[in-house]
């Protein structure tokens, strides 16, 4: 793993903070040559450090205003077949294979109550090897945004 110097790290935690800004402004933000910020998060990505760039959509407004947080569990022989199923449901936003009571956590989204109980009943249910689920409500939630761990 590459070391990276005070000058990358700085470049990540402005793109974390805000990945839409235009390079000439982020280097002047960081009082930086815009080529020296250009080749370093050229780097950056080739290196792997940078994955991608995203817009974070407001889902609520689009209408899918149900945040269910669903644990999962499944017949043992069948646990990858099912984790690949959850993650291919457009709903799922997130799939974490778990220790404890439940084999999987999934976190979807759903447009209303009667959308999640086909989702759970239908779609979930109807995935080979899956023996039983819990299902979560969100009645509120507060995220943090990514924040760089350095």
């Amino acid at each position: 793993m590459l070391k990276l110097d005070d000058k990358d790290i700085k470049i990540l935690q402005e793109l974390v903070k805000d990945a839409s800004q235009s390079v000439p402004k982020l280097s002047k933000k960081l009082s930086m040559d815009s080529s020296v910020v250009y080749s370093r998060i050229k780097r950056l990505r080739k290196l792997g450090y940078i994955q991608g760039f995203t817009a974070i959509v407001n889902e609520d407004l689009l209408g899918w205003q149900v945040l269910a947080i669903i644990g999962i569990n499944a017949e043992s022989k069948k646990r990858d077949e099912v984790y690949e199923a959850l993650y291919q449901m457009k709903e799922v936003r997130s799939v974490f294979e778990v220790t404890g009571r439940y084999d999987f956590i999934v976190y979807l989204k759903a447009r209303n109550i009667q959308d999640l109980h086909s989702l759970i009943t239908d779609k979930i249910g109807g995935i080979s090897g899956v023996t039983y689920t819990e299902t979560f409500i969100s009645l509120r939630s507060k995220g943090k945004s990514f924040e760089l761990l350095i």
